[in-house]
C-alpha cells in the first residue's frame, strides 16, 4: 500500500549493538523528514529459542501472528531505548533479508540501515550474512553500521 511518502528502515537483530542502527536510521529519517520504521525479522526456530523457557511444553505448533508479535516487541524494545521521536515497530516472520527486502518494497522506502560487524579475511570469504544479502539486493541505499566481530 502506497501511502505518499517515503520511509526509512532500521532492520535490527537482537542484539544491544543494534541502538547504532536505530539512531542512523532516526537521523536519515529526521533529515527527509520520513517516517522511521523499525524492523525485526524472526523464523520459527529462532522464535523456539527465545520462547524455550516460557512456552507451554504440550503446544505443538506456534502461529505466525505470534511470532509476528514476539518480533515487533524485540523492535520496540531496541526503537525505545534509542529513538526519541515517533517510529513504527515492525515484526515480520521468516529469512530475515528475504522479509526487509519484500518489506523495503512494499514500503516505497527511500534508505535502510542495518547492522555489520568487521571479519576476519576468512570470514569475509564465508560471510554469507543477512547484511551482505541485503546489500547486494536492495534497490534503495543501504547505510550499514558496522561493529567489531564477536
Amino acid at each position: 500500500m502506497y501511502t505518499g511518502s517515503m520511509v526509512v528502515i532500521a532492520a535490527v537483530d537482537n542484539q544491544e549493538s543494534e541502538s547504532a542502527v536505530v539512531d542512523e536510521g532516526q537521523r536519515l529519517a529526521n533529515a527527509f523528514n520520513e517516517p522511521l520504521h523499525v524492523v525485526h525479522v524472526l523464523n520459527q526456530s529462532r522464535f523456539q529459542e527465545l520462547e524455550r523457557a516460557s512456552v507451554d511444553e504440550t503446544r505443538q505448533t506456534i502461529d505466525v501472528q505470534t511470532i509476528r508479535e514476539m518480533a515487533e516487541k524485540i523492535a520496540d524494545n531496541i526503537a525505545g531505548a534509542t529513538v526519541d521521536t515517533e517510529y513504527t515497530a515492525v515484526g515480520l516472520v521468516g529469512d530475515p533479508a528475504e522479509e526487509v527486502l519484500k518489506y523495503a518494497g512494499k514500503e516505497d522506502t527511500s534508505y535502510i540501515t542495518i547492522g555489520g560487524r568487521s571479519r576476519s579475511k576468512v570470514g569475509k570469504v564465508l560471510f554469507g550474512s543477512v547484511t551482505q544479502s541485503i546489500l547486494l539486493s536492495a534497490e534503495s541505499p543501504v547505510l550499514t553500521v558496522m561493529s567489531d566481530d564477536d
